[in-house]
């Protein structure tokens, strides 16, 4: 009986990675609400406005451009989704950055910023306006973005999933997330 028991528990733990990994690719991705709006200036020095990508999928980010350390971390990391997302890139899924620091990032300075790593323009939408302006989208994706000490901004690194119908799915917190794991995760947005 005891051998019995044994082997039914093993046999259970051995079963149960495989329902949890079944389940999660067959579960869709939990709905947190409306996305909120961003109405802010693209880096062509356009007015941009999230409703008008209605459709399709969007990665929103915070970032400045003259972050030296984790700012460049987070972008290469969404970068390099571009590659995987093959045809859907652009056509199907925008990546959207927003400045901390719009006082100094400039339509030029994000146009540069994005050249300089290699953004496909098709697909990437680098924002900036007044402070207020800014500072209003931040708070309302739930994250924090103050001027520091050392001519730095601190803030929090937030990357959040909107679906075609604008609802805000997923929130990947700080920058060492996988990138795999956000791949599916935008893949499984793009199925619905």
């Amino acid at each position: 009986m005891k051998t019995a028991a044994v082997l039914l528990a093993a046999v259970l733990i051995a079963a149960v990675p495989a329902w949890a990994h079944h389940s999660k690719v067959d579960e869709r991705l939990p709905v947190i609400g409306d996305a909120p709006e961003i109405v802010l200036t693209d880096q062509d020095g356009q007015r941009f406005a999230l409703h008008d990508l209605r459709g399709k999928v969007v990665a929103v980010t915070f970032i400045y451009t003259a972050c030296t350390d984790t700012c460049p971390l987070l972008t290469e990391r969404l970068a390099s989704l571009q590659k995987p997302l093959g045809a859907d890139l652009g056509t199907r899924v925008r990546f959207v950055a927003v400045t901390v620091d719009p006082e100094r990032d400039t339509p030029a300075v994000l146009r540069n910023y994005a050249r300089n790593r290699s953004l496909d323009p098709g697909a990437w939408s680098l924002l900036t306006g007044t402070s207020s302006g800014v500072q209003d989208v931040v708070r309302r994706y739930g994250g924090f973005a103050k001027k520091a000490e050392r001519d730095g901004v601190d803030h929090v690194f937030l990357t959040s999933l909107i679906d075609g119908k604008g609802r805000l799915r997923v929130q990947y917190l700080g920058y060492r997330f996988k990138a795999d794991e956000m791949l599916a995760d935008l893949q499984a947005l793009l199925r619905e």
